[in-house]
Protein backbone atom coordinates (compact mmCIF):
# COMPACT_ATOMS: atom_id res chain seq x y z
CA UNK A 1 0.00 0.00 0.00
CA UNK A 2 1.54 3.72 -0.44
CA UNK A 3 1.95 5.25 2.31
CA UNK A 4 1.00 8.28 1.22
CA UNK A 5 -2.78 6.39 1.41
CA UNK A 6 -2.43 4.95 4.59
CA UNK A 7 -3.38 7.56 6.22
CA UNK A 8 -6.92 8.61 5.24
CA UNK A 9 -7.32 4.15 4.71
CA UNK A 10 -6.84 4.38 8.69
CA UNK A 11 -9.22 6.95 9.36
CA UNK A 12 -12.27 5.39 6.45
CA UNK A 13 -11.75 1.63 8.43
CA UNK A 14 -11.59 3.60 11.88
CA UNK A 15 -14.93 5.08 10.73
CA UNK A 16 -16.29 1.85 9.32
CA UNK A 17 -15.54 0.25 12.31
CA UNK A 18 -17.80 2.47 14.71
CA UNK A 19 -20.42 2.96 12.32
CA UNK A 20 -21.50 -1.05 13.44
CA UNK A 21 -23.59 0.30 15.83
CA UNK A 22 -27.00 1.33 14.25
CA UNK A 23 -30.75 1.53 15.43
CA UNK A 24 -31.08 -1.34 12.83
CA UNK A 25 -32.98 -4.79 14.28
CA UNK A 26 -30.47 -7.23 14.84
CA UNK A 27 -28.88 -9.57 11.60
CA UNK A 28 -29.87 -12.98 12.29
CA UNK A 29 -26.81 -15.18 11.56
CA UNK A 30 -26.75 -18.86 10.62
CA UNK A 31 -27.06 -21.20 13.33
CA UNK A 32 -23.28 -22.58 12.77
CA UNK A 33 -20.45 -22.40 11.30
CA UNK A 34 -17.81 -25.10 11.12
CA UNK A 35 -14.80 -22.92 11.73
CA UNK A 36 -12.43 -25.13 9.94
CA UNK A 37 -14.64 -25.73 7.50
CA UNK A 38 -14.82 -22.50 6.40
CA UNK A 39 -11.10 -21.36 6.10
CA UNK A 40 -9.83 -21.41 2.70
CA UNK A 41 -10.52 -19.41 -0.57
CA UNK A 42 -13.95 -17.11 -1.23
CA UNK A 43 -14.42 -15.24 -4.20
CA UNK A 44 -16.26 -12.36 -3.58
CA UNK A 45 -19.09 -12.65 -6.72
CA UNK A 46 -21.25 -9.34 -5.28
CA UNK A 47 -20.88 -6.46 -2.68
CA UNK A 48 -22.41 -3.57 -1.41
CA UNK A 49 -18.76 -1.99 -1.30
CA UNK A 50 -16.97 0.08 1.19
CA UNK A 51 -14.83 2.92 -0.15
CA UNK A 52 -11.31 0.33 -0.67
CA UNK A 53 -13.48 -1.88 -3.16
CA UNK A 54 -15.18 0.33 -5.45
CA UNK A 55 -14.56 -1.19 -8.84
CA UNK A 56 -12.67 -4.56 -7.63
CA UNK A 57 -11.64 -6.67 -10.37
CA UNK A 58 -11.02 -10.34 -9.13
CA UNK A 59 -11.63 -9.40 -5.27
CA UNK A 60 -10.64 -12.90 -3.60
CA UNK A 61 -10.84 -13.31 1.00
CA UNK A 62 -8.59 -15.61 2.19
CA UNK A 63 -9.44 -16.86 5.66
CA UNK A 64 -6.90 -18.94 7.61
CA UNK A 65 -7.37 -20.11 11.12
CA UNK A 66 -4.14 -19.01 13.84
CA UNK A 67 -3.63 -21.71 16.66
CA UNK A 68 -4.52 -18.91 18.95
CA UNK A 69 -8.53 -18.95 17.55
CA UNK A 70 -7.70 -15.67 15.27
CA UNK A 71 -8.40 -15.70 11.93
CA UNK A 72 -5.52 -14.29 9.68
CA UNK A 73 -7.32 -12.83 6.51
CA UNK A 74 -5.55 -11.82 3.02
CA UNK A 75 -8.53 -9.70 0.79
CA UNK A 76 -7.02 -9.50 -2.76
CA UNK A 77 -8.43 -7.41 -5.43
CA UNK A 78 -7.46 -5.38 -8.59
CA UNK A 79 -8.94 -1.65 -8.86
CA UNK A 80 -10.09 -0.13 -11.98
CA UNK A 81 -9.22 -3.62 -14.47
CA UNK A 82 -7.72 -7.10 -14.78
CA UNK A 83 -4.61 -5.25 -15.97
CA UNK A 84 -4.41 -2.77 -12.44
CA UNK A 85 -2.18 -4.19 -9.88
CA UNK A 86 -2.91 -6.31 -7.21
CA UNK A 87 -4.12 -4.59 -4.25
CA UNK A 88 -3.85 -6.58 -0.47
CA UNK A 89 -5.35 -6.10 2.90
CA UNK A 90 -4.68 -8.24 6.19
CA UNK A 91 -7.21 -8.00 8.17
CA UNK A 92 -7.48 -9.91 11.63
CA UNK A 93 -10.74 -11.64 12.32
CA UNK A 94 -12.35 -12.46 15.54
CA UNK A 95 -14.87 -15.24 16.16
CA UNK A 96 -17.16 -13.58 18.86
CA UNK A 97 -20.17 -16.05 19.37
CA UNK A 98 -20.43 -20.07 20.63
CA UNK A 99 -21.47 -20.19 16.73
CA UNK A 100 -18.95 -18.85 15.27
CA UNK A 101 -21.11 -16.86 12.99
CA UNK A 102 -20.11 -13.68 14.22
CA UNK A 103 -16.74 -11.81 14.02
CA UNK A 104 -15.14 -8.92 14.26
CA UNK A 105 -12.97 -7.97 11.69
CA UNK A 106 -9.97 -5.40 12.74
CA UNK A 107 -7.83 -3.55 9.81
CA UNK A 108 -6.46 -1.33 12.64
CA UNK A 109 -6.25 -1.60 16.67
CA UNK A 110 -8.59 -1.40 17.91
CA UNK A 111 -10.97 -0.97 16.12
CA UNK A 112 -13.33 -4.61 15.01
CA UNK A 113 -15.63 -3.85 12.09
CA UNK A 114 -18.83 -6.59 12.28
CA UNK A 115 -18.73 -9.31 10.19
CA UNK A 116 -21.74 -11.69 10.40
CA UNK A 117 -22.10 -14.88 8.62
CA UNK A 118 -26.02 -14.41 7.55
CA UNK A 119 -26.11 -17.28 4.75
CA UNK A 120 -24.06 -20.47 4.42
CA UNK A 121 -25.01 -23.80 2.31
CA UNK A 122 -24.46 -26.82 3.66
CA UNK A 123 -21.84 -27.58 1.64
CA UNK A 124 -20.00 -24.04 2.19
CA UNK A 125 -19.94 -23.49 -1.53
CA UNK A 126 -21.41 -20.05 -0.63
CA UNK A 127 -22.25 -17.86 1.23
CA UNK A 128 -23.60 -13.92 2.67
CA UNK A 129 -21.63 -11.45 4.67
CA UNK A 130 -23.84 -8.78 6.18
CA UNK A 131 -23.90 -6.32 9.06
CA UNK A 132 -26.44 -5.09 11.16
CA UNK A 133 -26.67 -1.19 9.48
CA UNK A 134 -26.81 -3.15 6.17
CA UNK A 135 -24.62 -0.94 4.39
CA UNK A 136 -21.92 -3.59 3.18
CA UNK A 137 -22.74 -7.10 2.61
CA UNK A 138 -20.39 -9.47 0.40
CA UNK A 139 -21.88 -12.66 -1.64
CA UNK A 140 -18.89 -14.90 -2.13
CA UNK A 141 -18.25 -18.66 -3.19
CA UNK A 142 -15.48 -20.96 -3.54
CA UNK A 143 -15.13 -20.33 -7.30
CA UNK A 144 -15.49 -17.31 -9.12
CA UNK A 145 -18.26 -18.17 -11.29
CA UNK A 146 -21.74 -19.24 -10.09
CA UNK A 147 -24.88 -20.02 -11.88
CA UNK A 148 -27.35 -17.48 -12.33
CA UNK A 149 -30.86 -19.44 -11.07
CA UNK A 150 -28.33 -19.54 -7.51
CA UNK A 151 -27.27 -15.64 -8.41
CA UNK A 152 -30.33 -14.59 -8.24
CA UNK A 153 -31.90 -16.62 -5.35
CA UNK A 154 -29.46 -15.11 -3.35
CA UNK A 155 -29.59 -11.30 -4.32
CA UNK A 156 -33.02 -11.65 -3.72
CA UNK A 157 -31.98 -13.25 -0.06
CA UNK A 158 -29.76 -10.27 0.51
CA UNK A 159 -32.88 -8.18 -0.38
CA UNK A 160 -35.13 -9.66 2.07
CA UNK A 161 -33.09 -9.20 4.72
CA UNK A 162 -33.35 -5.28 4.15
CA UNK A 163 -30.82 -4.26 1.97
CA UNK A 164 -30.85 -1.90 -1.29
CA UNK A 165 -29.77 -4.26 -3.91
CA UNK A 166 -29.60 -1.34 -6.18
CA UNK A 167 -26.66 -0.76 -4.65
CA UNK A 168 -25.26 -4.22 -5.00
CA UNK A 169 -22.54 -4.71 -7.21
CA UNK A 170 -21.48 -8.15 -9.40
CA UNK A 171 -17.86 -8.36 -9.42
CA UNK A 172 -15.82 -8.63 -12.28
CA UNK A 173 -13.74 -11.96 -12.36
CA UNK A 174 -11.31 -13.59 -14.76
CA UNK A 175 -8.20 -16.00 -13.97
CA UNK A 176 -5.90 -16.56 -16.80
Amino acid sequence: MNRKNQPSLLLGLAALALSACSSNPPMQTVDYVDIERFMGDWYVIAHIPTFIERDAHNALEQYELNEDGTIATTFTMRRGGFDERVREYNPTGFVRSENNAEWGMRFIWPFKGEFLIIYLDEDYQHTIIGRTKRDYVWLMAREPAMDEADYQRLVQFIADRGYDIGELRRVPHRWD
